[in-house]
């Protein structure tokens, strides 16, 4: 028999494109969605009292360097150039696959605790298949939603002379990827026109689409991105409805209306962008050509890992550009330019189709994959509630999150993760970052 859950009288924030929030019930049976609104009584149907509880799809960060959690903090006063000289420059060529494999299972699982179901895991420090091996079984290990982005060694991050991409992913295309419609899922980190030659480019996106996985690739971010990439990828054809370009920051509009005529899809970091120097943010350019974004954390060894900073960030961002210039004009707004629920749209959504996942996640409808989270509205930072989805952008943390359902498999529950050692989880990271820091002090 499947597993049903009744989830009773809770705020349902679906996410349903012209939707509001309602009072109602959601049935999961198995890994689906099988009713939402007002749901009778279901046979042998756990109950889940959700009277005082948000319930809105699972979280999407469309954009994670999940390898260097383990090493969280580090960079929190870097720049973007002191980011590449140091984490890439330095500590980057230390990691052994064990290392990969710690921080990965520290950010995925960190990712989940925080209401987060689905992370792209940008994993851009495979120096061997034993590397990228340790990466995806975290990412399995861990139990949530992941889009495993197979990246570039560290010498190829580096240095613009290096050959194209591995051929190693179509190993795991071949083995533990083949399957479009698991839990984790393959994709490729390419190092586009900014970081590698136009030939590589080729190369790469040659290699992502015969072996049918989508392309995630780094644009307009900082210095780097002024450089007219994507002009240079739109004149060789390699634009698509397939790749996610991650920050944008730097974009020209000229650019930007090539990704939208090519249906491409982006991610944003506002947070790590503004910290670290990529640029003005692109949100708003992004979302006025009707490009799908998502939003993410980016590196956890500058900024926090849940989404809930980062849309407060976004918005605040958004608004404070657009009011500043609106003063610079000598006029005042006469409405704010980013609503609550635009931002979390980028986290649900959008995020879903940003990743190309938009027809299994991103919204609570029937037939859709049951990624579920639960927010404690019962708490003094929540209640009482008038606008949920206000709520949810404004006011809600990592402390709300209650249940987190992956495929109707709950996750978490009361407060608590479910099958996941933290501890264990924790101590192998700690390991891996005390090897890591004396590594690199020794290289001094």
């Amino acid at each position: 028999m499947t597993r049903k859950t009744l989830l009773r009288g809770g705020w349902l924030v679906t996410m349903v494109p012209g939707s509001e929030p309602v009072r109602g019930d959601l049935l999961i049976d198995g890994d689906r969605i099988a009713a939402v609104g007002r749901v009778d009584d279901v046979a042998g149907a756990e109950v889940v009292d959700a009277r005082h509880r948000i319930v809105l799809p699972g979280l999407i960060d469309s954009h994670r360097h999940l390898w260097q959690s383990s090493l969280r903090t580090i960079a929190c006063d870097w720049t973007l150039g002191e980011y590449f000289a140091r984490m890439r420059g330095r500590y980057g060529g230390l990691f052994r696959a064990e290392d990969i494999g710690a921080g990965t299972l520290l950010g995925a699982v960190e990712a989940l605790d925080s209401g987060i179901t689905t992370v792209v895991d940008w994993s851009h420090n495979l120096h061997s298949p034993e590397h990228a091996d340790a990466a995806w079984e975290a990412l399995r290990a861990a139990g949530g939603r992941a889009v495993f982005a197979y990246g570039a060694t560290n010498a190829q991050a580096l240095r613009e002379d290096v050959g194209p991409h591995t051929r190693d992913v179509a190993r795991l295309r071949n083995g533990v990827a083949a399957d479009d419609g698991a839990r984790v899922t393959l994709a490729m980190a390419v190092r586009g026109p900014e970081f590698t030659s136009i030939d590589n480019c080729a190369s790469d996106w040659a290699l992502a689409r015969e072996l049918g996985v989508p392309v995630t690739v780094h644009v307009g971010g900082g210095l780097r991105g002024t450089q007219g990439g994507v002009a240079e990828l739109s004149r060789h054809g390699l634009l698509g409805a397939d790749t996610t370009y991650v920050h944008c920051n730097m974009l020209s509009d000229v650019e930007l209306d090539l990704i939208a005529a090519a249906g491409g899809r982006a991610s944003v970091s506002p947070e790590v962008e503004a910290n670290m120097g990529h640029g003005p943010p692109a949100t708003a350019r992004l979302r006025a050509r009707g490009i799908p974004t998502g939003i993410s954390a980016d590196v956890c060894t500058n900024v926090g890992g849940d989404l809930f900073g980062a849309m407060r960030v976004a918005i605040a961002l958004q608004r404070g550009s657009d009011h500043a210039a609106a003063l610079a004009r000598g006029e005042t707004l006469a409405a704010v330019s980013m609503r609550a629920r635009e931002v979390l749209e980028l986290a649900t959504v959008d995020g879903a189709r940003a990743i190309g996942l938009g027809d299994r996640i991103g919204t609570l409808e029937v037939g859709k994959q049951a990624d579920v989270l639960l927010l404690r509205t019962d708490l003094a930072n929540l209640s009482p509630v008038g606008d949920p989805i206000a709520a949810v952008v404004h006011a809600a943390g990592p402390q709300n999150v209650e249940s987190v359902y992956v495929a109707g498999r709950p996750v978490k529950r009361d407060g608590h993760l479910v099958d996941v050692d933290v501890p264990a989880v924790i101590a192998r990271a700690q390991a891996s970052h005390d090897h890591l820091v004396r590594a690199e002090n020794s290289l001094a």
